[in-house]
């Protein structure tokens, strides 16, 4: 589908949350691909955070954003694997006012492409809540780009056609002007 040449882009808010009990913030590539990719869509960094593998550490921050009039969509990776850590699917999904089936749907579909099988281990979802789009994805850097440039980059785009995510976030408080 192409973006519809008259329809306006609309900049949206976007909060990074990075869940790694390995990494920082300098080694964060999964974290900075998105913050990357966002930026050079014309999208604007809201926050960037990174915090350990902790169900409730998790759950708090996305609530908060969630609550967060000025954040729009929150891009997590890391945490969706199987391994007794592993908690982000469990810390958002209560949060959902409504699941996006299709989201992990379609990121195993296209996965499939560089890791085969290995896609069906992946638990990546979506959904949103008041107003705000959560998508969580793996935390590798390639499961990143796999959602970004197959998905999200679309999908984030209030010029995408037939439909996209933007008519149905919360509209983003506007910003001061200097005085």
């Amino acid at each position: 589908m192409k973006a519809k040449v008259d329809a306006p882009f609309v900049p949206l808010n976007i909060a990074v949350l990075t869940v790694s009990d390995t990494r920082t913030l300098e080694t964060d590539t999964s974290g900075q691909v998105f913050v990357d990719r966002l930026r050079d869509a014309g999208h604007n960094l809201a926050a960037r955070v990174l915090l350990k593998d902790d169900l409730y550490k998790i759950r708090a921050q996305v609530a908060t954003w969630i609550a967060d009039d000025g954040v729009q969509v929150v891009l997590i990776t890391g945490g969706t694997g199987f391994t007794a850590r592993d908690s982000t699917p469990e810390a958002v999904s209560c949060l959902l006012d409504k699941q996006v089936d299709g989201f992990g749907e379609l990121f195993r579909q296209i996965s499939v492409a560089d890791i085969g099988t290995s896609t069906v281990q992946s638990r990546a979802l979506a959904g949103l809540a008041n107003g705000t789009l959560v998508c969580c994805l793996p935390g590798s850097t390639n499961a990143v780009r796999t959602g970004w440039d197959g998905i999200l980059a679309e999908q984030l785009d209030s010029r995408h056609r037939p439909c996209n995510f933007v008519a149905h976030l919360k509209q983003a408080p506007a910003c001061e002007t200097r005085g």
